[in-house]
């Protein structure tokens, strides 16, 4: 069977051995999204998990139902069928997932924004690169503030594109994501996100043009706020030069007059 939209299907028996130790599974509600074929799910259930699989493809939903049919009576299986994305999410603590890449960054922002213990996740090693460089650096982005303010993000292998069928064109990677409290004072999670965005809309131009181009983003009355009270040093800086205290700073300036 073709694999639906960009999926891979991972066949690398000692990958999924390694994705699973990651992690403590026995007894855990673990969220996997993607199962495809169920390689993966079938490793958690047998580590002791309890899966809750959201997948997009009708027909890889019902194989999944054919060959599960004895977990999902006994209650160690549920199979979601839809974008998760958009869709409602079972309750979970943990996430395993071998995630679409086209969809990974939506993925990521909605799991940090819902919460979890502990996630070990598989993206495109280049997507993953982006996420792990630290603030401050010419490879920071939006991706990587956003998720390093909130989760501490390990590193743990990397795969070829022979893990998969059909193989990608690109390799891959796997990283475990712990949330964490901020370490700088974020009274305003939702202003700091778009604060954050609205830098990165103009990554190429100073913070000081980048608030001017945030309409839509932020108020007008918080750009002029944040334009006269913050310190040259960060206006005339750009946002891969910023720390997240930096960001932290700006969200409480604009706070101030929100």
């Amino acid at each position: 069977m073709k694999p639906p939209r960009d999926q891979h299907f991972l066949i690398d028996q000692n990958a999924v051995h390694r994705i699973v130790n990651l992690v403590d599974l026995e007894g855990r509600s673990v969220l996997e999204i993607g199962p495809g074929e169920g390689v993966l799910t079938r490793a958690l259930i047998d580590r002791g998990a309890y899966v809750h699989a959201v997948e997009i493809d009708r027909q890889l939903c019902e194989e999944l139902h054919n060959r599960f049919s004895a977990e999902i009576a006994e209650g160690r299986l549920t199979i979601t069928h839809g974008d998760a994305v958009r869709c409602p999410l079972p309750s979970f603590s943990v996430v395993v997932s071998n995630l679409p890449y086209s969809a990974s960054s939506k993925l990521t922002f909605r799991l940090l924004d819902t919460g979890f213990e502990v996630a070990v996740l598989m993206y495109q090693s280049e997507f993953a690169r982006r996420m792990t460089a630290p603030a401050g650096t010419g490879d920071c982005g939006r991706l990587s503030v956003m998720v390093q303010t909130y989760a501490t993000v390990e590193v743990c292998f990397e795969l070829s594109p022979a893990s998969f069928r059909p193989k990608p064109q690109v390799r891959s990677m796997v990283v475990r994501i712990i949330p964490k409290e901020p370490d700088a004072d974020i009274p305003d999670r939702r202003l700091y996100a778009d604060v954050v965005r609205a830098l990165f809309n103009h990554r190429r131009k100073t913070v000081r043009n980048g608030l001017k181009g945030a309409s839509g983003i932020l108020r007008e009355a918080q750009v002029a706020h944040m334009l006269s009270a913050l310190p040259g040093t960060i206006l005339d800086a750009r946002p891969e030069d910023l720390t997240l205290e930096d960001f932290a700073a700006i969200t409480r300036c604009a706070c101030t007059n929100a």
